[in-house]
């Protein structure tokens, strides 16, 4: 299937692909990486693939937004429930609930449209340097693993199917405090099999959930590794605005205008490697410090 992880992308793939248990409802697999809780782009791209089996007409999403509600439990399954809000001639509109052990842990609501030509704008892309030559994030583990912990370092080194290269990436275990904007890159680490825009779309999901939360931390000198820090995220909003492929370099030009009331609210845009903004993404996350 690809050449440089084909495992670990599989394994997404499966992950995302869910089990039809009656119209309208879906169970996915949970992946154990060895936290306490299902990582938040799992759920939202399994959401995103459980709404989408619902839409019979060729039409990809263009927005979703979403609220988690509760932690995934990792040692189980997530059931997914759609609900048919509404069939139109442009736009579909579906309703989304994850539930583990009985109670609702994340809902989403998705709209879908019929493709069609319209005027055109967007702001340019960030001048920054392009992926080639910079650091994989595994490589900047791999360079700083003697600090982990034995016991977690299976875990903080182990392959990932999104492979991600930051443009300017800091101390993970020092960082120094800096302006609340970051960049990076990231694709599927190898070539997908298809070519279904859903498919690549729910990988975009997946991944945008990976690193933008960290923004709102910066100027903090703070990092999800901090051991007085507690950050999950609260809510996450996407927007689709042309095809793209997942598995090409995206660049994610990400900024936190605010932080407060132990909050932190980021913004991010994803941009093709020859400058189209593909996608948006805005999202509020708990950052609360601890002594």
């Amino acid at each position: 299937m690809n050449e440089t992880y084909p495992q670990v992308i599989d394994d997404l793939v499966r992950l995302l692909d869910l089990e039809t248990l009656e119209v309208n409802m879906f169970r996915g697999a949970t992946s154990d990486e060895g936290g306490r809780r299902v990582f938040g782009g799992q759920v939202i791209g399994q959401a995103l693939v459980a709404a989408s089996r619902t839409v019979e007409d060729p039409r990809p999403a263009h927005s979703l937004h979403a609220y988690f509600i509760r932690p995934g439990d990792p040692a189980h399954p997530i059931l997914y429930t759609v609900e048919r809000d509404r069939d139109g001639k442009s736009f579909t509109t579906r309703r989304v609930v994850a539930v583990q052990h009985g109670r609702a842990i994340f809902n989403m609501a998705v709209s879908f449209q019929v493709e069609e030509p319209g005027p055109e704008h967007q702001f340019d892309m960030p001048d920054v340097p392009g992926p080639d030559g910079l650091a994989t994030q595994r490589e900047l583990r791999v360079a700083v693993a003697d600090k982990v912990p034995e016991r977690f370092r299976d875990m903080w080194l182990r392959e990932r199917p999104i492979e991600i290269r930051p443009v300017n990436p800091r101390d993970m275990f020092r960082p120094e405090p800096r302006e609340p904007v970051q960049h990076v890159w990231f694709r599927v680490g190898g070539r997908l099999a298809s070519d279904d825009l859903a498919l690549h779309q729910c990988m975009l999901a997946y991944a945008s959930d990976m690193t933008l939360l960290d923004t709102c931390t910066l100027p903090h000198g703070l990092i999800w590794t901090s051991p007085k820090l507690q950050s999950a995220s609260l809510d996450h909003a996407l927007w689709f605005h042309s095809r793209f492929r997942a598995d090409e370099w995206l660049l994610y030009a990400q900024d936190s205008p605010r932080a407060a009331g132990a909050r932190g609210f980021n913004r991010g845009s994803i941009y093709t490697q020859d400058g189209r903004l593909v996608a948006s993404v805005a999202q509020e996350g708990l950052i609360r410090v601890r002594d």
